[in-house]
């Protein structure tokens, strides 16, 4: 079966599935043909066509860009055999932030329906992932796509507001003791307890810092994505 894609966007669900790709892809990074939205795609040196490599969809925080959201985890997915997926969001920020599911995830879709017809990707190893504004997104987007983002990363988030939830998506969270942009006590050491009294599986990780992902913190997220 083929790559799916297509969805209106409102409730926050994605169409896209992985298949068997009828296009073919080169290592390293590339931007998107995609119209309307800046997307760049990594794909790591070690990539071959008859082995699905993990795909990480990475979501930059508020104002940021495409390369912002690559940032974080590029040093580590040559050694890990990761694909890298990132696109900026429509407006200042991700759509569910500022009201609702809507051209972001329309244009999300569209990305990994692209991906997938070029990009041989392992179904059970797709990852959302996001820094600050991101990570709040890639919890909601996640949750409400369990079902297909296997795993969730979140680096420092601020809140979630995910539509109905499919799927059970195993959850790695981090956040700074020093953060002053999203305080700790009101950000993650809210959301995780939720998380957990949802029956979501959680590791959560905290750090002397501020707002931020340090090394090794981006490192053994990197690693947890691909056990």
């Amino acid at each position: 079966m083929g790559p799916r894609g297509g969805s209106g966007g409102e409730e926050g669900r994605i169409a896209a599935r992985p298949g068997t790709p009828s296009g073919t892809v080169q290592p390293g990074l590339q931007r998107l043909q995609l119209a309307g939205t800046e997307a760049l795609l990594y794909v790591p040196c070690g990539y071959r066509a008859d082995t699905p490599a993990p795909l990480v969809l990475a979501l930059h925080g508020a104002g940021g860009n495409a390369q912002y959201g690559l940032d974080p985890l590029h040093g580590f997915v040559d050694d890990l055999g990761v694909v890298l997926l990132a696109l900026k969001s429509a407006g200042r920020t991700w759509d569910v932030i500022l009201g609702g599911f809507g051209a972001d995830v329309r244009a999300i879709d569209g990305a990994l329906a692209h991906v997938f017809g070029r990009v041989a990707v392992d179904p059970e190893r797709i990852v959302a992932s996001g820094f600050s504004d991101g990570a709040s997104y890639a919890l909601s987007l996640g949750i409400t796509n369990g079902d297909l983002f296997r795993r969730i990363v979140a680096f420092s988030p601020g809140f979630m507001a995910p539509g109905a939830p499919h799927g059970r998506p195993h959850v790695f969270v981090s956040h700074g003791t020093g953060d002053s942009v999203l305080p700790i006590g009101v950000c993650s050491r809210r959301l995780v307890p939720r998380l957990q009294g949802a029956r979501y599986p959680v590791e959560y990780r905290e750090f002397d810092g501020g707002h931020t992902i340090p090394r090794q913190i981006a490192l053994e997220a990197a690693r947890w994505m691909t056990e």
